[in-house]
């Protein structure tokens, strides 16, 4: 069964929404394990804390010259004329392989983006290029990592999907 571009855009833009709620979900979670975030740290963790990247700068700050707090208006810009627009959300199909959606807040500023490649696209970012590092396969070849930035008031994640044609989402958003 072959899908249309309609049924394709349409299947991205609920994976997309059911990864950002997933991310959500994860992000609400977080409270819940502050006290062991804020506990002493042994002197192996600092260490490993101390000898990583800035963990206070995401690697990924824009997509397409899009960052986030950027306006509607300035993205639109960026980007050209969304396939589907809303005061929530553009959502944009750049090719075949790579669409994205761009959230909005109340003020109409950028508060979330995500962008999916398809089956293996050209330009598709490897994970150490979104999260600092290589994020180990599953046994079903899938991978996930989210790195929260604090200071930056932002997290970053990258995700692949199983299969022999996985699809690849990095997203970015405003912390809460």
């Amino acid at each position: 069964m072959m899908l249309t571009n309609t049924d394709q855009r349409f299947y991205l833009r609920i994976l997309s929404e059911l990864v950002l709620l997933a991310l959500a979900v994860f992000a609400l979670g977080s409270p819940l394990v502050y006290a062991q975030k804020n506990a002493p740290k042994t002197t192996a963790q600092t260490q490993t804390a101390a000898g990583s990247a800035d963990a206070d700068t995401p690697l990924l700050r824009e997509y397409r010259g899009v960052t986030l707090g950027m306006t509607a208006e300035e993205a639109r810009k960026k980007l050209g004329e969304p396939a589907d627009k809303s005061d929530a959300q553009d959502f944009y199909t750049f090719s075949e392989t790579e669409s994205a959606q761009i959230f909005y807040d109340a003020s109409h500023k950028v508060m979330a983006i995500s962008a999916h490649y398809t089956g293996g696209a050209t330009g598709t970012p490897d994970a150490k290029a979104v999260v600092g590092t290589d994020v180990p396969a599953k046994e079903d070849g899938s991978a996930y990592k989210m790195v929260e930035y604090k200071r930056a008031g932002c997290w970053v994640s990258y995700s692949r999907t199983a299969g022999e044609a996985p699809i690849v989402t990095v997203s970015m958003k405003k912390a809460q």
